[in-house]
Parts: structure tokens; sequence; C-alpha cells
């Protein structure tokens, strides 16, 4: 199925020099799912989005890249997947740079969704080649497992990096975060990375890229406004929209000799349940950043060095956990830890749920170490079952599948958990009397928003809305840490029924 145009490194450094430029825009990608969590309340404070634009600038990225995955994927097969690579990394780099400085909330979004589209080009490329540099076994499944803690260690390196660029500079700098890690990856990759491409391609599908956006945008835009609004007329039709779209985009795969996309693969239980374990171990991580994120600054008052060193155990343990698991499965079956992951999740979740409002610090620590452990087993061993249990010529439907349910899991755990948490604190939020209609508006979307309002408020009405806003904030986290229980033990459920032969 694959031919490799370039020879790939024969010596070992050369492999594993060429795994680590690979890792660049494996860690660019993750890191920037979850960088923006540190820079909502600076961006809330600069731009004054509403609460439904703020959820977009963080989830239009993740969102048009899960939408975008396999078309690109798909490109990279027929114009070789390592100058898609290089593309994908030039217009990467060139949009981050425009981003630092839009002006206006609406600009950030159009410019979040470019980045989107270009770092779609980045991540369908790099596993594929991982199989084209590692010819061995034993190094390919090592490779394999550096290049998983790269998704789940760099998710959680994006608000440490991200703390102390907004300690140090204006909350632009996060996106400037991405030059000087493409930069080495066009120098270094013209001569390391082998060129790869399909033989055979199938023809280009141009239905099958508008009904995989059309689905994808349709279900997160319908899942953030039943949060906020309930099921309305519009959310309803949405909803439909999505499932026609995606009905008519699995038959469409179906009827065509070669599709975009393999959906037979779903048939393996091993494969479609690795696939929900990758998918929902992301959402636990994703959606946990999100609040632990603004807690840590805007109720704790840390500044976003100190709230990012909070985390700093919990990134640690996430690498660790993800390398210690390739030899942890030469002893225990893979599925046991992957159902074992998915059970500290839950734990990790419970420990904020059950501290409430009153939660330390220490306590959040705990709960993001224990997520880490969770997520960094159950991702590495999820994506190594997804690979492992179909065939070879098969590897880059599955490989592309596994990126895909990589961001619909960061999709969704900004867009579920992000959502419930804006309802519940637009809900509870007791804002003072004495607020003119615009400080109310801005207050009563987002905690971010409350906090800049109350500092040009008297002493008095600004404790007051503060106590409010945070006790709000607090108690919508207490209700979605209950649903990251609640999804991660029936997570753990499932991955225990279609692992069990793993």
């Amino acid at each position: 199925m694959t031919v490799t145009e370039l020879t790939a490194p024969t010596s070992a450094r050369l492999r594993w020099v060429a795994l680590a430029v690979l890792m660049l825009p494996v860690l660019l990608v993750a890191i920037d799912n979850t960088v923006l969590a540190f820079a909502v309340p600076m961006i809330s404070e600069a731009l004054r989005p509403t609460g439904v634009e703020l959820l977009w600038i963080v989830d239009v990225y993740p969102l048009v890249l899960a939408g975008l995955l396999v078309p690109m994927g798909s490109l990279g097969d027929r114009f070789g997947r390592r100058r898609m690579l290089l593309i994908g990394a030039t217009g990467f780099a060139v949009i981050s740079a425009i981003a630092a400085f839009v002006p206006t909330a609406g600009a950030l979004i159009a410019a979040r969704a470019a980045m989107g589209f270009f770092g779609a080009m980045l991540m369908p490329a790099t596993l594929s080649l991982i199989r084209n540099i590692f010819i061995d076994a034993q190094e390919r499944r090592i490779a394999i497992a550096i290049w998983a803690a790269g998704f789940s260690g760099g998710a959680a390196l994006g608000p440490i990096v991200g703390g102390f660029l907004l300690d140090h500079f204006w909350w632009g700098s996060v996106f400037l975060l991405a030059i000087p890690l493409l930069l080495p990856l066009l120098v270094a990759g013209l001569k390391l990375l082998p060129e790869s491409k399909d033989p055979n391609p199938g023809p280009i599908d141009p239905l099958s890229i508008v009904l995989v956006l059309a689905a994808m945008t349709a279900l997160v835009w319908s899942i953030k406004s039943v949060a906020v609004h309930g099921f309305t007329t519009t959310v309803t039709a949405t909803l439909l929209l999505a499932l026609v779209a995606g009905t008519w985009f699995v038959r469409r795969q179906l009827n065509r000799a070669t599709p975009m996309l393999d959906v037979r693969l779903f048939a393996n239980p091993v494969f479609s349940g690795s696939v929900a374990a990758n998918l929902l171990s992301v959402f636990s991580l994703v959606g946990f950043l999100f609040f632990v994120s603004q807690h840590l600054q805007l109720v704790s008052g840390k500044t976003p060095v100190e709230a990012g060193l909070v985390l700093l155990p919990g990134l640690a343990v996430t690498v660790i956990a993800g390398l210690l698991v390739v030899k942890v499965v030469r002893r225990v079956r893979p599925g046991t830890v992957v159902v074992a992951g998915l059970l500290l999740n839950a734990v990790g979740y419970s420990l904020v749920m059950v501290s409430g409002e009153t939660g330390s610090d220490l306590g959040l620590l705990i709960a993001f170490a224990l997520l880490g452990a969770g997520v960094g087993a159950a991702e590495t061993i999820s994506n190594d079952l997804i690979l492992s249990s179909v065939p070879a010529e098969k590897a880059g439907a599955a490989s592309a599948i596994s990126e895909t349910a990589y961001e619909v899991g960061s999709v969704l755990g900004t867009a579920v958990l992000g959502g419930l948490l804006t309802a519940i604190y637009r809900g509870g939020v007791a804002l003072p009397t004495s607020l003119t209609a615009e400080q109310a508006a801005t207050a009563g979307e987002t905690l971010g928003g409350a906090s800049d309002v109350a500092r040009s408020l008297p002493a008095e009405a600004a404790a007051e809305l503060l106590e409010s806003a945070r006790a709000a904030f607090d108690s919508g986290v207490v209700v979605t840490s209950a649903i990251g229980v609640a999804l991660m033990i029936g997570a753990a459920v499932l991955a225990g029924v279609t692992l069990r032969r793993a």
C-alpha cells in the first residue's frame, strides 16, 4: 500500500533523531489544544468575548482539525505525507504569528480555524512516517509509546508553557510558540524524513469532506448550545443535520471501492473499544484543564506561572505512565491496563467532586496527577491496540481514526463540560444591582468577565460580585466533575467488554 520514495534512516541514532523531529508537530498540536486554557482569563479581559465566543475560541481549532484529519490524510496518501507535513508546518507558523496580534474575538476565532486547517496537515503524516522509519517491531512499539506520550504530555504541558508566557508577556504570546517548534521541523524534515505515498490512491471525494465537516460542526454546536439554552428548535434541527450528514457519510464510505475512511474497521470490537477509550481519555483531560486553569487563577488568585506549577507533577506523571505501561503490558493484559487507566480518571474527578467548593490547590494537584496517570496509560495502550488490531494495509486508515478520536475528544471535553460549566455559572451568579447593563452582561457571561468588571467597582461591590461569581463557578465544577466520574466509569465498563480479549 505504501511506497517509500526516500530511504528511511538506516542507523539507530538517525531513526531516533527523526522521531524527535516528528514529535515537534505532535507536541505543538497537543499543546495548542490546551494552551488557551490559561489564556482564557486574559483573553476575556482583552477582547471581551461573550460566553459562546469564548467557547468557540477554544473549540474551533480542534473542531476544524478533527473534521479535516481524514481528508488531509487522504491527500497525504496521494501527494506525499512528508510534503503535506511541511506545507502544514509553514501555514501553521504563519497563521500563529497573525493570531498573536488580532484585535477582536471574531478575528481570533477565524485565526484559530485557519490554524486547525493547517494543523490537520501535520498530524496524519506523523504516525505513518513512524511506521516507515521503524521497521523493527520492538523499536516501533517504543516509538509509538513516545508518540502517544507526546499527545497526552503535550496536552498537560500546554497550561504550564502558557502560564510561563502569560506571566511575562501578553496573551498573544502563546501563539508564537509555534514558530520555534516548527522551524526545526522545516529544516531537519527535508533531510531526515522519508517521503511516502500510496502508489494507487483513491480519487479525491469532495462530498465526503463536506459531510465530515457538516456532521462534526453541527454536532459540537448542538452540544454547546443545549448546555446553555436547552433543547430548542434550532438545536434539535442541528442535531438532526449532524445525524443525517454522519449517516450519509458512513453509507457513502461503505459503498465506495476506495473510501476516504474505512468504517468497516469499527466492526472489530478491539478496534472500536480502543478508539472509544482514546477519545474519552482525552475528553477527561481537556475537560479537566478547562476548569482547573480558571479556578487556579481566578478563584485561588495564582499567577499563570504559579498555576502552571501546580499542574507540573501531573504532566510528569502523564509522560511517565505512558512510557511505563510499555513494560507493564508484557505481564498484564492490555485491555486491563486501559480499564485501570479509565478508572484512575474517574478517581481524579471524584476527588474534585467530593472536595466541592472547599477544595484546596493541593487537592487539585493530586486529582490531576491521578488523571495524568490514567490518561497516560489508557492513551498509550489504546493507540497501540488501534494499530495492532487491524491488518498492516489498513494501518494508515487506523492511524487517521486514532488521531481523529483524539481531536473529537478534545472538542467534546470543552464543549460538553465547558458548556455545562458556563450554563451553571450563568444561572448561579448573583450580580450587584449597581452594575450597568454592559457590566452586568460581561460579568454574567464568564468568571473572567466578572473579575474584569470587579476591578472597576468600589471595594464592597467588587467583593460581593467576586464572591458570588467564584461560588457559581465552583458549583458548576462540582456538577461537571460528577459528569466526568460517570463518563469515565461508563468508559471503563465499555473497555472491559470490548477489550476482554485484548
